[in-house]
């Protein structure tokens, strides 16, 4: 069963107000069918132990789960469901190892994009130049995205791709032939056989339109925020990040409780985001979009988000990937507070070697400092 969960929230600030479409994480469950002993008609002799036992593993064995809710058949990608939390040693790895990537790119990513900031001044420059003398045509369908774009704040340039990409998926969700690959591939399941690379996948997997609308609305609306704080590059990392830890916790939770099912959604990464900017601005105003008269703190609305969803995982409500959601909320919490200068604020050495690779050498180009 697939469902969603909303809230609407705007910032109320002085004149602006930004309007805020929280969701959470789609839960795919699948339900299994009970198997029944055959009974014996009346009349007939009564079965020996070691044949009423075959027959009994027969049956048992013709039992068969059905698919979940989306169109497409049941896939063998999953094994028999099981407690047994050595299967997330390796999804565990995956995370220390993509999470410390992901800041290691960023950092030098940073690092080019200062390196390469005086050659595009110079580039724009001159593309301005030949703006003024090139003849100017109406109607160019270039020259309007182009004014688009430039219209845009660097948040919302920074997570245009990350909507792009979601979109893409989405659409391949539409796709008969697909179906199987994405159920494998772009949903996260621990009891499933696939449990690395889903976990990074599913976070730009929505099934629903309304769940990819609504997720992508937070995000977009909050991308100004969040990129002032961090950077784009900083955030990027951050994102992806959240995502796999997210799903992680998904992962922990579900094993311990026994209860295995695809999850998917983009509702993890954004409930970091929304937790970062509450931590960093607790004071700022918020209001629900259709009762525009009550305002509460974003501090206060962090803390209820958090115990709604610890709540459901106490309770087992299985409505929600209610795990998913306060680990994403959780890492946004600590980033803020103590992973930024744990962890970004000590990228320089990796910078330096990265400086000293580009220029030949150490000495050769200064001492890679940015």
């Amino acid at each position: 069963m697939m469902a969603v969960r909303g809230s609407v929230f705007k910032w109320v600030t002085g004149d602006i107000s930004k309007t805020h479409y929280l969701t959470n994480r789609l839960t795919l469950q699948t339900q299994q069918r009970c198997g029944f002993r055959k009974v014996a008609k009346k009349g007939e002799p009564k079965k020996g132990v070691a044949e009423e036992a075959e027959t009994n593993e027969i049956l048992q064995k013709k039992d068969v789960a059905p698919p979940p809710d989306l169109p497409t058949p049941h896939t063998p990608h999953t094994h028999t469901p099981s407690r047994s939390f050595g299967r997330l040693v390796k999804p565990f790895v995956f995370t220390i190892g993509f999470t410390g990537c992901s800041f290691g790119g960023a950092a030098i990513w940073q690092y080019e994009s200062l390196k390469s900031r005086v050659q595009s001044y110079f580039d724009d420059v001159k593309a301005d130049w030949l703006e003024k003398i090139r003849p100017q045509k109406q109607g160019d369908l270039r020259k309007q995205v182009n004014q688009w774009w430039n219209s845009l704040s660097e948040g919302q340039k920074t997570v245009t791709g990350i909507i792009a990409a979601n979109t893409l998926v989405f659409c391949c969700w539409r796709v008969p032939s697909l179906q199987r690959f994405m159920l494998k591939y772009f949903t996260s399941n621990p009891a499933a056989k696939a449990l690395c690379w889903p976990m990074l996948l599913s976070t730009f997997s929505h099934y629903s339109f309304f769940h990819l609308a609504a997720n992508m609305y937070v995000l977009w609306s909050f991308s100004s925020s969040i990129i002032n704080m961090m950077g784009k590059e900083q955030f990027v990392a951050v994102y992806l990040s959240a995502g796999v830890i997210s799903t992680f916790v998904s992962y922990m939770s579900k094993t311990a409780m026994g209860r295995f099912g695809p999850s998917l959604g983009a509702s993890g990464a954004i409930m970091t985001v929304l937790a970062a900017v509450c931590t960093k601005m607790p004071e700022a105003k918020l209001a629900i979009i259709f009762l525009p008269m009550y305002t509460f703190t974003a501090g206060n609305a962090l803390k209820a988000i958090v115990a709604l969803d610890a709540t459901g995982l106490i309770l087992r409500w299985r409505f929600f990937d209610h795990a998913a959601h306060l680990g994403g909320a959780l890492f946004g919490i600590w980033y803020i507070l103590y992973g930024h200068e744990l962890i970004w604020k000590n990228r320089e050495p990796l910078v330096k070697l990265w400086h000293d690779f580009r220029t030949g050498g150490p000495g050769a180009g200064g001492n890679g400092s940015i």
